[in-house]
């Protein structure tokens, strides 16, 4: 099974020279779960949407499943100042000692957990046809992990979007999106994200790509490989009856 330690996603924003604030940022809480705490780990979660559901909790997530158990609750945010907001606080009190026990039946199920932020980089994004992160019935994910430090930023920055102009120049169908460590933890990378119907949708995309892009995607794919310090790849499922949208009120 391949894993990644997916804790060690960002770096801090104040200190990154590359930053736009046009860009559209995420807040990401993430859960370690213990393979012998799967079932119970799901069964809390689903109480928790639940509850949300009932008490129309003003929030909204994406929920993401990588294939080393670790779940990861992505929330869009304006600004560093929406991190200081309480959303739970009125289901909690609502909630009473039912509350604090939901999350109690959460720890049992996980060693480690935190949040922090990460960044969509529309400029080396490619999706043509406009970017879209949740696309219905494309909820298997491949991501791929470029590690880099922060002499060789700049020369990634230029290779990937390199690739990104062979695979436009090519009319590449294999469509993905980058994002940027942002306020976490030290270590820096992009992830890049691919979607698919599945497993095997995955590879058979992957396959015509690489006869469309020909033999000298090589030369174009090694200046990434040359400028990055280390990558890892993971897969990964929306999990779609663990993600919530508040009703408007």
């Amino acid at each position: 099974m391949k894993t990644i330690k997916i804790t060690m996603l960002v770096c801090v924003l104040c200190l990154v020279a590359n930053f736009s604030f046009s860009q559209k940022m995420y807040q990401v809480h993430q859960d370690n779960v213990n393979p012998s705490m799967l079932m119970e780990y799901e069964k809390t979660a689903k109480k928790f949407n639940d509850a949300c559901v009932e008490h129309n909790l003003q929030s909204q997530w994406l929920t993401v499943m990588m294939d080393d158990f670790t779940f990861l609750y992505v929330t869009p945010i304006e600004n560093f100042s929406e991190l200081d907001k309480r959303p739970m606080a009125d289901m909690a009190e609502a909630m009473g000692d039912d509350f604090g026990k939901m999350f109690e039946d959460f720890d049992k199920c996980y060693d480690s957990h935190g949040s922090y932020t990460i960044m969509l980089d529309e400029s080396l994004t490619y999706m043509p046809d406009g970017v879209d992160q949740s696309t219905e019935g494309q909820d298997y994910r491949d991501f791929y992990y470029i590690y880099f430090t922060p002499q060789n930023e700049k020369s990634l920055r230029s290779a990937m979007k390199e690739v990104k102009e062979m695979f436009a120049a090519k009319g590449s169908k294999n469509y993905y999106r980058i994002y940027r460590t942002g306020f976490g933890v030290m270590d820096n990378y992009y992830m890049v994200a691919m979607s698919s119907k599945d497993e095997v949708d995955s590879a058979q995309k992957s396959k015509a790509n690489e006869e469309l892009l020909g033999p000298e995607r090589y030369e174009t794919f090694n200046k990434v490989l040359s400028a990055a310090s280390a990558m890892e790849e993971v897969t990964g499922q929306i999990r779609r009856d663990l993600s919530y949208s508040a009703k408007k009120e």
